[in-house]
């Protein structure tokens, strides 16, 4: 009985370090998208403010 329950416990172990490792992954991912996402509008505010200040050309 005893390596019954050992075996049980390592599964719900090994399953939730599984978890934890998908949502860590999941959570990184989001992130990465989010700093790339908040770079790339910096970028476009950055040219459309230039393109702006310059006028228009003859």
């Amino acid at each position: 009985m005893i390596h019954l329950s050992v075996a049980i416990g390592r599964f719900v172990e090994a399953l939730f370090y599984a978890i934890l490792r998908v949502a860590g992954l999941v959570t990184g991912v989001v992130i990465v998208i989010a700093v790339t996402g908040l770079i790339l509008f910096l970028i476009a505010r950055w040219l459309i403010a230039r393109g702006r200040r310059k006028g228009p050309r003859p």
